[in-house]
């Protein structure tokens, strides 16, 4: 257990820093009929969006297609920030070649180099929460409706 609950400006500050330096977090999606499925898949984070690259015809890949809609899981259980969002969906060959470099520079593999269809998926925060323990339950909302709280 920590010492003191962190402020929220802190927990944005950790946030931000766990976007820009995490490689992997567990996506959440479903499918249409709510089947929930959960994987863990490598992004890359330019400051205002996730990007993640899937096989098209994967579980994951259906089901954000189909919903346009996802959460993700950053960190421990002990230290969780979680993501919700709206989905853009890519064919591999619409994003720009400087994002898809970034996006292999970080997670270690190029999807544009698979020979299963990938497809991008591009997600805008919606909402934001993070927090460590109990104690960090209230406050734990940092974004909300696609714009930071603090």
């Amino acid at each position: 257990m920590t010492d003191e609950p962190r402020p929220r400006a802190q927990r944005r500050r950790d946030t931000e820093t766990r976007l820009a330096e995490d490689v992997d977090l567990w996506v959440a999606s479903a499918s249409a009929d709510g089947t929930p499925y959960l994987v863990p898949l490598s992004f890359d984070w330019d400051g205002s969006a996730v990007l993640i690259a899937t096989p098209a015809d994967s579980q994951t890949g259906r089901n954000l297609a189909a919903t346009r809609t996802v959460r993700l899981g950053l960190g421990e259980t002990r230290d969780v920030t979680m993501v919700e969002g709206d989905v853009e969906v890519l064919e591999i060959g619409e994003l720009g070649e400087q994002e898809g470099d970034r996006f292999a520079a970080r997670a270690g593999f190029d999807p544009r180099l698979q020979t299963t269809p990938y497809r991008w998926f591009r997600i805008s925060p919606r909402r934001v929460q993070a927090w460590r323990e109990a104690d960090e339950l209230t406050g734990r909302e940092l974004m909300r409706d696609g714009r930071w709280l603090v």
